[in-house]
């Protein structure tokens, strides 16, 4: 499956998608099932790291943001519902896995609903990972020569090469992204995604330093400054701007909503990491899944709660922008961008595995592994990302569009409805709890699309920006 040989731990289609033993026992003692023909070798930890370093998107940004809109409490209780909520989703999608023996989404939807399903999964999780990698290298894009202009010292660019974020991503992409996405295994990754969280989390230390050591003195410099046409600079119109709100409601309330619940998607990584766990039983995943929520429940909700309690209503979009606002060569918030660059850009391989492996589901079904095509393939996704990175000047709806369509689906609407078709009947009835649960899901889903959808097209219409970040 997807391109790879017996030796690596896949088969070919037909002998994968119908393998009988995969399938809980009707009689006797029930026996946790493992995939008898791939042995994973990735340890406990190494899969904490992948699927928490595949939780963690760009949105960490902008969660501060999200917070000066909703209020403390209000956040603090989005985040906690949907910390729970896609534990459960993700349980629903190895749970899909563990009674079908399919290791990838693609797969699934071809058990579920045939080739038009194999074809839809594939073509949402591209899309969206491919949204998800240009959003992370906007990032690398943008910061980088603010990064390069510190370092020399300067207080402006000058317009030398190396100072262009263009040549910078390419240049980022071939030496750092390209070597990594070339990894055969995706547990071979464990070490850089260890790396990655830990940037994160020297990010989420210094927000925390900053918040004792920076004054919100910010307030009359917005107010004296012309207006920048900047997604960058995305104000909270909260009144008072030094001053925390406990519940707060206000016209860009509601669009934190889905923002929020995509802080979390992860789903097209847990199969892969999944099927490379070490001794892969429906516990062990759960406590990789349980393990990785609550610890980017913890990052996400420190990280709002320090930003936001050191701007207050001054709090811009993109956390760093603001503390950039004291002086662009701070020595610590210099620090935190490299760490945050490093993070960003070793999470790009990552998100790069599933999209490879929906592109041979639909390209190469059947064919045994090929270095050839697996080189190809990275090749081409880094190519095609960095072009649309560097010819869309504004890629802001895009995104939307792309997060409001394929997100949902990935979270909400394709776990559920693959549980309801996959797990047999006789194991559990259509109108049993978890199958009422996974439909629940799915409507849920649906219900995210039309209101995201609906802001969408708010924003197109009236012209004004009500996005704070984004996975």
């Amino acid at each position: 499956m997807n391109g790879h040989s017996r030796d690596d731990g896949f088969d070919g289609l037909d002998t994968l998608a119908e393998h009988e033993e995969f399938l809980p026992q009707k009689t006797g003692v029930k026996k946790e099932t493992r995939f008898t023909d791939f042995e994973g070798k990735t340890s406990f930890g190494m899969s904490v790291f992948n699927l928490s370093n595949a939780i963690m998107g760009s949105g960490i940004l902008g969660l501060a943001f999200a917070m000066s809109n909703t209020g403390i409490i209000l956040f603090l209780s989005i985040v906690a519902g949907e910390s729970i909520l896609h534990s459960r989703l993700i349980t629903l999608a190895y749970a899909s896995c563990f009674f079908s023996g399919i290791r990838a989404y693609e797969q699934l939807g071809n058990r579920a609903f045939g080739a038009p399903g194999k074809m839809l999964a594939a073509c949402i999780i591209t899309i969206h990972n491919i949204g998800a990698m240009s959003s992370y290298l906007f990032i690398v894009k943008s910061e980088l020569p603010l990064v390069i202009i510190a370092f020399l010292g300067k207080q402006t660019n000058t317009g030398e090469w190396f100072m262009n974020g263009n040549y910078l991503i390419m240049i980022v992409s071939v030496l750092v992204i390209l070597p990594l996405a070339l990894m055969k295994r995706l547990g071979y990754l464990g070490y850089t995604s260890g790396f990655s969280l830990s940037c994160m989390v020297f990010f989420l230390i210094s927000v925390i330093y900053k918040k004792f050591n920076t004054l919100c003195t910010l307030e009359h410099e917005y107010h004296n400054m012309t207006p920048i046409a900047h997604t960058h600079t995305d104000i909270n119109g909260t009144d008072d701007s030094c001053e925390a709100k406990l519940f707060t409601v206000n016209s860009q309330t509601a669009y934190t909503v889905p923002i929020l619940a995509f802080a979390f998607v992860c789903h097209p990584e847990v199969l892969p990491i999944y099927t490379e766990l070490r001794d892969a039983t429906k516990k062990r995943m759960q406590n990789v899944a349980n393990v990785s929520v609550l610890a980017m429940f913890v990052m996400y909700l420190l990280t709002a709660l320090f930003g936001y309690l050191t701007f207050y209503g001054n709090v811009e979009s993109e956390l760093l922008h603001t503390y950039s606002r004291e002086g662009r060569l701070d020595v610590l918030v210099l620090c935190v961008r490299v760490a945050v660059l490093m993070a960003v850009t070793l999470t790009v391989p990552v998100v790069l595995f599933p999209i490879r492996r929906a592109l041979l589901q639909i390209l190469f079904p059947e064919k045994p592994f090929s270095w050839f095509v697996h080189i190809g393939i990275a090749f081409c996704l880094i190519f095609v990302v960095n072009l649309l990175v560097i010819f869309v000047p504004s890629i802001r709806d895009i995104f939307g569009l792309i997060g409001a369509t394929s997100a949902p689906c990935l979270i909400f609407i394709l776990p559920g409805v693959f549980y309801i078709r996959i797990v047999p009947e006789d194991h559990e009835a259509l109108l049993s709890r978890p199958k009422i649960q996974a439909a629940c899901f799915a409507a849920l889903g649906v219900l995210f699309m039309i209101m995201s959808l609906s802001f969408i097209i708010i924003d197109w219409v009236t012209g004004e920006s009500r996005s704070g970040g984004g996975h």
